[in-house]
């Protein structure tokens, strides 16, 4: 009976096993980069989708010819060029060969759709099918501003910080792609509000005067490059363009969840409530990236301040400010005019009863991976305060291999 009970008590608890495994790690797309960094110039682990082995082999997959812009910036940029040199020529020709005729290229990179009717003060656009060639545009241009920003630019400012393994390298070179992106986009996202009466989260204004379908040009182009980020994005773990991580069920998810927010809002007309969404997300993304950049670095003390900062910055926004989103579902959606409480796609409404729930649904989701990560970031803060381990503590079989 002894010996029962104390199997009994030894035995692990699952859920604690698995977010253990989790929190170390280094492979994890969060927890990984808060892993105690090893000494500069000392041994790093290998990362799961890292193009270099612990062998010293560099991964390689085969990638179809049609989707070779998506890893390699020349390719990128030849088929960015096109549309624009097809632009130019019809803006020098047509007004000889086809006068008064629209220039067809100007969508693959000029959003379309303007409505005549608005004011040339305060011109505004609806959406239309040329929105999927801006989007597919703006797949190709995020491919190549991802292998720039990674490889040309954090690659030489992790090598000036003394950074040499290719493993570390290239994680570097991440964050600093995501440091970039959602610094810009949450910037942007912010800009942008500030023009809508949404204003700082003036919740009620996302349903009154319903549908929100007539948009102005620059929150038109930030929704469909933010639609094309995250189609980049899904398009690489889809098709294996990078090595597989641990992760990558749980990032899918995200991504596809993501979309489902960002199309459907945008289709429906709910454009005023994903700014909300879209900024309570890429704000503390960017102290995300920035804390996780000053780990890499081993900037002590900064990392230190700049972990507490996101994790405040994280708590509002992507938690108070999302239940406060969640709860103008809930409270709020009865403010929509009463004709708008149909689907009828001629006056561009969308608001049906099971429409409250499909949106909360969404939007739960997405609260509850937010949660989970949470949970995962409090306890890298609680192990910090705790163990104060300042060294890797890893064997040396995880090294990466040779120095880049």
């Amino acid at each position: 009976m002894a010996s029962e009970s104390s199997k009994t008590r030894a035995r692990p608890n699952p859920t604690k096993v698995s977010t253990g495994r989790i929190e170390d790690d280094p492979n994890h797309h969060l927890t990984g980069p808060f892993l105690p960094q090893t000494p500069l110039g000392s041994l790093t682990p290998e990362r799961s989708n890292s193009p270099v082995s612990a062998n010293g082999r560099v991964y390689k997959r085969r990638v179809s010819p049609w989707l070779r812009w998506a890893i390699r910036p020349s390719s990128s940029i030849q088929i960015l060029i096109i549309p624009l040199v097809l632009y130019a020529n019809w803006e020098f020709l047509a007004p000889y060969l086809a006068p008064g005729v629209p220039n067809p290229f100007r969508g693959f990179f000029l959003i379309s759709h303007h409505i005549p009717t608005s004011s040339s003060d305060d011109p505004r656009y609806s959406k239309g099918y040329y929105d999927l060639v801006f989007i597919a545009y703006n797949i190709v241009f995020f491919s190549l501003f991802r292998q720039v920003v990674t490889v040309k630019i954090s690659r030489r400012v992790a090598r000036y910080f003394g950074i040499k393994k290719e493993a570390k390298l290239e994680r570097f070179g991440e964050q600093g792609y995501a440091l970039v992106y959602f610094a810009i986009f949450g910037a942007w996202g912010s800009r942008i509000m500030t023009q809508l009466p949404t204003w700082w989260y003036r919740t009620d204004r996302f349903w009154i005067d319903y549908p929100h379908w007539q948009m102005m040009p620059e929150l038109k182009r930030y929704y469909l490059m933010q639609l094309a980020y995250w189609c980049q994005q899904l398009l690489v773990l889809v098709l294996g363009l990078e090595k597989p991580r641990k992760d990558y069920w749980e990032l899918v998810a995200h991504h596809i969840v993501t979309l489902w927010l960002v199309g459907w809002s945008y289709f429906m007309n709910f454009t005023l409530i994903g700014n909300a969404v879209f900024m309570s997300m890429d704000i503390p993304d960017t102290f995300l990236a920035f804390s996780k950049l000053l780990n890499y670095i081993q900037w002590e003390r900064a990392k230190v301040v700049s972990f507490v900062v996101f994790i405040g910055v994280w708590t509002y926004f992507r938690h108070y400010l999302n239940l406060v989103i969640l709860w103008s579902v809930r409270a709020e959606f009865s403010l929509a005019p009463d004709f708008a409480k149909q689907w009828n796609s001629k006056l561009g409404v969308y608001m049906p009863r099971w429409m409250q729930d499909q949106i909360f649904l969404a939007l739960g989701l997405l609260q509850l991976l937010n949660v989970f990560w949470y949970y995962l970031i409090v306890r890298i803060a609680v192990r910090a305060v705790v163990t104060s381990k300042t060294e890797d503590e890893r064997s040396d079989d995880e090294d990466d291999g040779k120095d880049d």
